[in-house]
């Protein structure tokens, strides 16, 4: 039987820490004991198990944290108890796997500040070259993988209000002062660097010049009020507080609310559209550390299986190997699409948008 124990770090981060792990109800209520102790106490939940001790630990039981950006909270909800599963029957082993769910930046600044993820998820490779500058992941970890260690796929799609009274469609809609436009921060958030380059490319791959890039993302940050932490909570804004005339997010979220019956109004995909690519990467400072590098490993390999890409598939992600293609015909739409490798790729991305002083920042000065 698969057990579920919340506990919640606090740390002011809106980060949330969850256990996954298979046992008898009397472990079941003995760990969740355990873990609200420590919670009380003011410690994280997850250095509760001695595997976090190094590498002596227990080899009867072995644990892992994940650690990934808000929206693939749902996919890992279900690809995680069938990790667990098949990695018992290979090996005999019972393996604890924790998740720490937030903003793709934040969670980033976390594991570098010392949150001692063992594998991390997150939003886009930038985010990843981050780690690995501080020197917690060895350089290549994009070839320890399938498909340069990218998971997922996902496009940006326009979330509008019932009958679209703005009559967005295309890009170029956005830029119009009565358009109030709701999209994260890419300050802190993965997704919205996402949008940011799909606004940009919007331009520059359709004839415009990289000014004309500047000037059409300026008018279109004007016309955004709040700049949500994440994802996550920038659908909120515009599905449950009402704010806004367009919403900018994934469109795994899009699918995810019409799914929920929490939005119904079809969504739009503009084109052309970036793809959006969500990395996997081991911590190797962290899992040397842990001594649980073998099963950190496979559980990032387990993401390729046909099983987790259709689980991904189901959660509104686009898979990337030809299994999870094949599951998926017939169930996105068809898009044109570029990569971050239009802009020289997500180190020269990192450097001329989104570092102190970038356009990002420029534009955000402007814009407010």
């Amino acid at each position: 039987m698969i057990a579920l124990a919340v506990a919640y770090i606090p740390d002011h981060s809106n980060r949330i820490c969850v256990d996954f792990f298979s046992s008898s109800l009397g472990r079941r209520l003995g760990a969740a004991a355990a873990a609200a102790g420590l919670v009380a106490a003011g410690a994280p939940a997850f250095l509760a198990s001695p595997t976090f001790a190094g590498p002596k630990a227990s080899v009867v039981k072995q644990e892992v944290l994940l650690v990934s950006y808000a929206v693939t909270k749902a996919a890992y909800d279900k690809i995680i108890p069938l990790f667990q599963a098949d990695w018992k029957k290979k090996t005999g082993q019972t393996v604890i796997i924790k998740t720490s769910y937030g903003s793709s930046g934040s969670q980033t600044r976390a594991v570098i500040d010392g949150l001692e993820a063992d594998v991390v998820g997150l939003a886009l490779g930038g985010d990843v070259y981050k780690i690995q500058e501080a020197g917690l992941i060895d350089k290549g970890w994009q070839k320890e993988n399938p498909n340069n260690s990218i998971i997922t796929n996902s496009v940006i799609a326009f979330f509008v209000r019932p009958l679209n009274p703005k009559k967005i469609k295309t890009w170029k809609d956005l830029d119009n002062k009565d358009v109030d436009v709701v999209t994260a921060n890419p300050k802190t958030s993965g997704g919205a660097r996402w949008n940011f380059l799909g606004l940009y490319g919007s331009i520059t791959k359709t004839g415009g010049s990289d000014a004309q890039a500047e000037k059409y993302l300026t008018t279109v940050y004007k016309n955004v009020d709040v700049l949500p932490k994440d994802a996550r909570e920038a659908t909120d804004t515009f599905v449950k507080r009402s704010k806004g005339d367009v919403l900018l997010n994934y469109e795994n979220e899009a699918i995810l609310a019409k799914r929920t019956g929490e939005w119904t109004v079809p969504y739009i995909l503009p084109s052309p559209n970036i793809l959006i690519e969500g990395p996997i990467a081991v911590v190797d400072k962290n899992v040397n550390k842990h001594g649980n590098r073998k099963v950190t490993e496979a559980f990032a390999k387990f993401l390729y299986t046909p099983a987790a890409q259709k689980a991904f598939v189901n959660n509104g992600f686009r898979p990337v190997t030809a299994e999870g293609k094949a599951y998926a015909r017939g169930k996105f739409k068809q898009v044109e699409t570029f990569t971050v490798n239009t802009f020289g790729g997500w180190n020269a991305v990192n450097k001329e948008f989104f570092a102190k002083g970038g356009l990002w920042d420029q534009i955000f000065s402007k814009s407010r």
